[in-house]
């Protein structure tokens, strides 16, 4: 019985290298066939070459992450049907090559937002960082999204036009672009890198969304699990939808997987336990008000894949990530709910015990400095997070099974 250790992959175009993921204590690679567009069929012959080529260096193809669930299907486009067929046939393929489990998500629009992508810690390592005033700033006066003022208080847009105009040109255009390329670009985003009108795309993909609140967004995605989760479930494939991050409104958008409320709304919109979740301490510790051992206990049946770190909030609503084992996420007690989990499981003859766990993120430290990586995920950085979260688990387990001999 053990949690299988994963480090994300981005493929052959990924500065950090397979060999150089092997060396970490690392057994499982977590990946996507990025040179796909999205909304295309993974084919056998494209998803075994990559197979191929992680089980070449001696590790296996654990999680798919992800597949991309495409803005058609969240908006509930023409092109929904089509995208969805797709989808149900890459589920299928995925299946046949043994590969069981999908991680994905259903933010609309925007997959995840840092306002800044090199904040120093005290130790003079780089973490990333959601400033909330800093990204009222970029929506208000760098993107003038339409009716943007509506999303705040009148406090916030005062000290969003402060931040704005004591930042530089050059600092102005690295904001709108961290946001909207650099951090999304490299898994599989709605707006490409290198493109030079990245602020009209995206406010126009923003306006796509007007007329779709919470409830309409529900709606859809429920209408994209029951469409694909029977077909999972022939297959034998787990999909595991990944929280939003941060877990609150942006732009306008909903959020839809932000709570232990909107876990029990997936799980009642369809019961199988082919539709879990990926449990990322991080997203769901952004917000205050979610109790993660809690969440994790109530829903762990349906859990099939872990992301670690921990977050600390400000009292404005700022976050940055910290040290993996800091204080701000209950570590010590979230790792043994995952441990006494993976016990039940393998006492109720579940044969899905060994669950697949990756460092989510990482500081950049030491020689990552000298090493190209994709914002949050320098080599380093996250070995030390998988070191952690390696010997943490192995503690508590030893304390659990030692009191139940």
């Amino acid at each position: 019985m053990k949690l299988i250790k994963t480090l994300r992959w981005f493929g052959d175009k990924d500065a950090i290298s397979l060999s150089d993921i092997r060396q970490t204590g690392a057994t499982g690679i977590v990946t996507a066939l990025h040179h796909i567009p999205n909304g295309e069929v993974w084919s056998v012959k494209e998803i075994l070459k990559t197979k191929h080529n992680i089980e070449s260096h001696g590790l296996t193809w654990e999680v798919v992450e992800s597949l991309p669930v495409t803005e058609e299907i969240k908006k509930a486009t023409p092109l929904r049907d089509l995208h969805i067929a797709n989808y149900k046939e890459s589920v299928k393929n995925l299946g046949k090559c043994g590969i069981k489990t999908i991680c994905y998500n259903f933010m609309p629009v925007l997959d995840w937002a840092r306002t800044d992508l090199h904040f120093t810690l005290e130790n003079g390592g780089e973490a990333m960082y959601f400033s909330a005033n800093k990204f009222a700033a970029f929506d208000l006066f760098i993107l003038k999204r339409p009716n943007a003022a509506q999303s705040y208080t009148e406090t916030q847009i005062k000290e969003a036009k402060e931040i704005f105009e004591g930042l530089s040109d050059e600092e102005k255009e690295a904001l709108g672009y961290n946001i909207i390329v650099k951090t999304q670009s490299f898994i599989d985003g709605t707006v490409n890198e290198g493109e030079k009108n990245y602020l009209n795309i995206f406010n126009k993909l923003l306006a796509e969304y007007d007329h779709v609140d919470k409830n309409k967004l529900r709606e859809n995605f429920s209408y994209f699990l029951n469409e694909v989760i029977p077909v999972a479930e022939q297959a034998g494939v787990n999909l595991a939808v990944h929280p939003d991050d941060p877990p609150f409104p942006l732009l306008g958008l909903p959020r839809i997987v932000s709570s232990g409320e909107d876990f029990e709304w997936l799980s009642q919109t369809c019961p199988s336990l082919n539709n879990g979740i990926t449990f990322c301490s991080g997203s769901l510790g952004a917000k205050t008000t979610n109790d993660l051992a809690n969440i994790f206990r109530n829903y762990a049946n349906r859990v099939h894949f872990i992301h670690l770190r921990s977050t600390k909030v400000m009292e404005n609503g700022d976050f940055f990530e910290t040290d993996h084992l800091d204080e701000y996420v209950d570590m010590t007690g979230l790792m043994t709910e995952i441990v006494k989990e993976q016990i039940r499981r393998k006492d109720e003859g579940r044969l899905d015990f060994n669950l697949p766990l990756r460092p989510d993120h990482g500081h950049k430290i030491l020689d990552d400095f000298n090493r190209q990586s994709n914002p949050g995920y320098p080599l380093l950085g996250r070995l030390k997070g998988l070191a952690e979260m390696a010997g943490l688990e192995a503690g508590i387990k030893y304390g659990i099974l030692k009191e139940n001999d």
